[in-house]
């Protein structure tokens, strides 16, 4: 983070732990604004947190939280967070005079305790992750220690890697405001010109770039990156809960080749983590490096209160969604009235949206509503998102932070690494997928001695509609966990082959670096298909002029890439995946670049081109998709009684088989079949099964079954990021009343990516509490027979028919008692 904001929050009121901090009702105020803005009577209850910020107790052999207090309100539940004081610490001795000098000129007259105590490892020379909340300094935790070596060791230097080239660019910008000499900091990307990046890596002590850079330029021509290497004493990596996935293994492997390389040159760097709050941040960031890494979790910096209400749109009765579904008010254009009302209420506010085009509509509708009362705040409603111009961005974060503008539509561009805090309001027009995000986006709002308001407005969706309904679930629960496996076959094949070009992949390399036995039999293959050399000493790479790095993307599945191009043009828009192209740039769909629509013409998946035009339709398109999920290898098994469970390898045979247009509200236009080829895929999966006499004696009879397990399907693929952070279209699943390898009615939960990508392992760990939370996603939805909030999915090829959104409930009952018993 910046400073600006540390130097607002260290006042004197919330540090000093003998003064009690002032707590104002300014959340509930707002809430009151928000309230009346729906016809809503002021004065709900709340539910107030203790004083070590836990819940109320559960009531005794209850499972579920209490119901809100009212049904028929959209505001389900509202929580009050206490403030909490700030821990400041004093300086480090070791600490050089001139680097806290410099800290002390932007604000920064002491350190918070996790500040000093993460410093305190780095600068010890031990591994460190710290994971605390949006606004606490982490940056302090790298800066201090980093500048100290580069202060007092003229040869020194240090890596910055950042998931983002904004991020890293915001970073550069907070440390060259320190204005300390020598250090000669620079970014390394994508833009920067060929002539600068040789005097970058002749003269620049700290570098700020990103995986890709590390990945395509800097490792594969180490040896004229030879004198930065030789001299690399510290290695940050920032953000690093977003390396999960098939993108966190490919980071992980690549962090093993930067420290195999750097050791080369005789260089063996300290690694310091920066992370929002996940679950177990040192197992995780030990698998993202290869080596033990401590972490720092106790938050020493200050927080403001805060009301956290949890808001679920109503249903629409005059609209009717696929297959006669109930269709609620959508997520954005609750949050565009809510922007409104706290505008015209003064309130200097934050409402993020997860799409550009849903920032730019949600900004518009505001601006509209609040014409009708005071035309002078029009003007003071913005938009913000990527596409922007660096000058544009930088304007509309100055005016927000002045007061200048009081409302801004954003997507999460301003989630991570841009300096603003202190906002008196935050909406978030749809769960963004993980509790981690969530308190990113709701660290936005809150003042020293000021309680702010955040909303988060449910989306049609199962995720949302738990969480809307369960706040323990939310607040006061553990964050998700991280997953990503680096010997993922898929990832370590390609991540070997660009190591062994880098330097001969020994049998230590093997063993101590890459995994052993896994390794050794890729690079085997690897030598059989003729892509490696095997000599006495090791693996090699047999072309000196070739580098396979160009070829290998750390951000893909591996199955390739589909260039999008302007068909009127020629001028190439970006890529996406191969094994997504067929669901997102089929021909008719309309796809988001930049914040401008464009409609796809033809999709060549041979020639790996899409061509598109510009074009701004009044609706979306959501693909549907068929699968068949073939049974390779059972790694786990488990009885219990009618159930079993299973975790193992999976072949997924998937086939696009059409897209729906859909209106904004989410009503069902058109459907249009496709003609597409299938792919194959190589996965892992979780899945159960359940002997039918169990089934029958649960009341669901032989013509009922198909129904109830396609929606407990459904529903539990929603629900697993609540456990594992992910995307929901990160997964897949097939459910039947009889499966050809298992002989029984089955649901399959498996990875959408090649080899896996830990999400179904991680859906197996935790199995019970994964099922117990969709039964009552299904359970709590408000509609009758199934709907987009509880059953109903956004690309389930069979149409969303047939489900039995009753079944499904009484399904569950009969695992989770089978799981218990």
């Amino acid at each position: 983070m910046g400073y600006a904001s540390l130097a607002v929050v260290q006042d004197q009121r919330i540090v000093d732990p003998e003064v009690p901090a002032l707590r104002s009702a300014r959340g509930l105020e707002l809430l009151d604004r928000v309230l009346a803005g729906s016809g809503i009577e002021p004065g709900v209850p709340v539910i107030e947190l203790g004083p070590s910020g836990e819940l109320p107790p559960q009531q005794p052999g209850s499972e579920e939280d209490e119901a809100a207090a009212d049904p028929l309100s959209p505001l389900r539940h509202a929580v009050r967070l206490p403030p909490r004081a700030g821990r400041a610490v004093p300086w480090p001795d070791w600490a050089a005079p001139e680097v806290v000098s410099a800290f002390r000129t932007t604000g920064v007259t002491q350190p918070w305790s996790h500040q000093a105590e993460g410093a305190e490892h780095a600068h010890a020379g031990r591994d460190v992750v710290v994971a605390t909340g949006t606004a606490s300094g982490k940056s302090l935790v790298y800066q201090l220690p980093v500048l100290t070596r580069l202060s007092t060791d003229p040869r020194a230097t240090a890596l910055y890697l950042s998931p983002t080239k904004a991020l890293a660019a915001d970073q550069l910008r907070a440390l060259r405001g320190l204005d300390l000499e020598g250090i000669r900091p620079a970014a390394l990307d994508g833009d920067v010109p060929m002539d600068e990046r040789d005097w970058i890596r002749r003269h620049s002590r700290w570098i700020f770039s990103n995986p890709d850079m590390l990945h395509r330029s800097v490792l594969p021509r180490h040896g004229r990156w030879s004198a930065f290497l030789r001299r690399l004493s510290y290695v940050v990596v920032d953000e690093c809960h977003t390396y999960r996935g098939v993108f966190g293994s490919h980071v992980a492997l690549l962090l093993r080749r930067l420290l195999r390389v750097a050791r080369r040159y005789g260089a063996t760097p300290t690694i310091v983590l920066a992370s929002a709050t996940v679950a177990r941040p040192g197992e995780f960031a030990s698998v993202l490096t290869g080596r033990e890494v401590r972490a720092v979790t106790e938050d020493g910096s200050p927080s403001a209160g805060r009301t956290v209400a949890l808001w679920e749109p109503p249903l629409l009765p005059e609209l009717t969604g696929e297959n006669g579904a109930p269709v609620r008010r959508p997520a954005s254009t609750e949050s565009s009235r809510m922007l409104a009302d706290l505008v015209i209420e003064g309130a200097r506010s934050l409402a993020f949206v997860r799409s550009r085009r849903g920032a730019e509509t949600t900004a518009l509708g505001a601006r509209r509503i609040v014409a009708d009362v005071d035309r002078a705040l029009v003007d003071r409603i913005s938009a913000y998102r990527g596409g922007y111009l660096p000058e544009e961005r930088r304007e509309l974060e100055a005016a927000l932070m002045s007061g200048e503008l009081l409302g801004v539509a954003t997507t999460n561009a301003l989630e991570l690494g841009v300096d603003i805090a202190g906002l008196d309001a935050v909406i978030v027009a749809g769960f963004p997928g993980t509790r981690a995000s969530f308190w990113q986006q709701a660290g936005r709002a809150g003042r020293a001695a000021d309680e702010a308001l955040v909303v988060l407005v449910a989306r049609d969706d199962p995720m949302d509609t738990y969480l809307v309904h369960h706040p323990r679930a939310l607040i006061g629960a553990p964050v998700e966990s991280c997953v990503l496996d680096p010997g993922n076959p898929y990832v370590l094949a390609p991540q070997l082959v660009c190591a062994a070009a880098e330097l001969p992949v020994t049998p230590e390399d093997v063993a101590e670096v890459f995994g052993g036995e896994v390794a050794a039999r890729l690079l085997d293959e690897l030598v059989s298909d003729g892509v490696l050399r095997r000599r006495p000493t090791g693996w090699f790479w047999p072309s000196t002029r070739e580098q396979p790095a160009a070829s290998v993307d750390i951000r893909g599945s591996g199955l390739g890439q589909v260039a999008l191009v302007e068909a009127a043009t020629g001028r190439m828009l970006g890529t996406v995946d191969g094994a997504s192209a067929p669901g997102s740039v089929h021909a008719g769909a309309v796809y988001l670049h930049r914040g401008e629509s464009y409609v796809v013409d033809e999709l060549d998946l041979e020639a790996g081109v899409a061509l598109l035009h510009p074009e701004e339709p009044e609706w979306r398109t959501d693909s549907r998709s068929t699968a068949d999920v073939e049974v390779v290898a059972v790694h786990s098994r488990s009885d219990h009684g009618p159930v079993s469970v299973f975790f193992g390898d999976v072949r997924v045979t998937g086939q696009v088989v059409a897209y729906q247009r859909r209106a904004a509200d989410g009503t069902v236009l058109e459907t249009v079949p496709l003609t597409m080829p299938a792919q194959e895929l190589e996965t892992r999966s979780v899945w159960y099964t359940i002997d039918d006499a169990a089934l029958a004696d649960a009341g669901i009879d032989g013509a009922r079954i198909p129904g109830a397990l396609h929606a407990a399907e459904h529903a539990a693929i929603g629900l697993l990021p609540l456990f594992a952070i992910c995307d929901r279209w990160d997964i897949g699943g097939l459910s039947t009343a009889l499966h050809p390898d298992t002989g029984l009615p089955t649901v399959f939960v498996h990875d959408g990516h090649p080899g896996g990508a830990g999400l179904a392992e991680r859906g197996h760990a935790v199995l019970e509490r994964w099922l117990r939370a969709t039964r009552s996603a299904i359970r709590d939805c408000g509609c009758r027979t199934g709907c987009p909030s509880c059953v109903q999915s956004p690309k389930c090829g069979n149409g969303n028919n047939p489900l039995d959104k009753a079944g499904a409930v009484r399904v569950l009952d009969v695992v989770l008692g089978a799981l218990r018993g």
